[in-house]
């Protein structure tokens, strides 16, 4: 059994499933709360799964960092939205020599830990997860679960594989967690927004759901040209995505079962909209390196118009 312990910082549908995992498993896990600690704190975690349902009456629930034990791997599960709360909330929990696991979307989101934390490694981490948070400390896993993990280094080199993935690998297949190790963490995160953004984006522009989105040509259509611009703006960062790995993305949508993305649920329930870590910044990425990416484009213009709505409406 490892001696590893682990902080989520982001108990929601994805921090929530994969600590609740990992406690399962009989790991040492401390969760920050927001809106459910006082819930979670009497009463626990309830995750039902296609893995098999199973509830934690007693977690370690915090909603105060400065209560928290330091740890030797911190979770960062938060909503790129919320990631001006890290200086504040992510020094004080990740022991020196640790481990910051970045479980988010989007592209460079390691860069800014890096400029919040030192001496620790940084490891990213790829969810392809369809969970959903239904309640109260209250957890809906849906379908899959698999996690790719990458050590991050300065300017995104490809660092291999190290000791350091591996552990935390090890940890999270003990837990029941399907995990993939890629030994180049950038590539990694451009592979993940081949199917972020053309699903995150059109479940919110057009109001759908992805089975609505594969239901009819068009949409599915371009859904499919939009995996073929990120395949442009990885190309643009010297990183390769096979026409292989699009369809293989567009096959396991088919299969999905009907799903919100979290950008439409977020959309729905008036919240802000990762609109810069999926769009802005992997936009931005390519245009420093001269490509144009007209469709994705056009879809984080019209994002940002939606996200101002929610903003000033909310």
């Amino acid at each position: 059994m490892s001696e590893r312990s682990y902080a989520i910082l982001g108990t929601g549908a994805l921090g929530g499933f994969y600590g609740a995992k990992l406690q399962k498993a009989g790991l040492d896990v401390h969760f920050l709360l927001k809106s459910d600690y006082e819930y979670v704190r009497d009463s626990g975690l309830v995750v039902e799964s296609v893995d098999g349902d199973f509830t934690l009456p007693q977690v370690n629930a915090y909603n105060d960092v400065a209560k928290m034990p330091q740890c030797d791997v911190v979770v960062v599960a938060l909503k790129t939205t919320q990631n001006h709360l890290l200086p504040q909330i992510l020094p004080p929990v990740v022991k020196a020599g640790g481990v910051v696991l970045i479980l988010q979307n989007g592209l460079a989101v390691e860069e800014e830990v890096a400029a919040i934390v030192s001496n620790v490694t940084i490891i990213g981490g790829l969810c392809f997860l369809c969970s959903n948070k239904v309640g109260a400390g209250h957890i809906r896993h849906l379908d899959y679960g698999q996690i790719t993990l990458g050590e991050y280094a300065s300017g995104y080199q490809a660092c291999g594989v190290t000791e350091k993935m591996q552990q935390v690998a090890d940890d999270f297949i003990h837990g029941g967690i399907s995990i993939e190790l890629t030994a180049d963490l950038l590539l990694g995160r451009w592979k993940k927004l081949v199917w972020n953004i053309p699903y995150n984006g059109l479940s919110v522009i057009l109001n759908a759901r992805t089975d609505e989105l594969m239901a009819y040509e068009h949409t599915r259509k371009l859904a499919e040209q939009l995996m073929y611009e990120v395949a442009a703006g990885a190309k643009s960062c010297d990183r390769i995505i096979p026409d292989s790995f699009i369809q293989l993305m567009l096959d396991y949508t088919v299969k999905m079962k009907p799903y919100r993305t979290s950008m439409k649920i977020d959309a729905d329930e008036g919240r802000p909209l990762e609109v810069e870590a999926i769009f802005g910044t992997p936009l931005r990425k390519a245009q420093a390196a001269g490509v144009y990416l007209p469709q994705i484009n056009c879809l984080y213009q019209q994002l940002k118009f939606l996200d101002g709505r929610l903003t000033v409406d909310g």
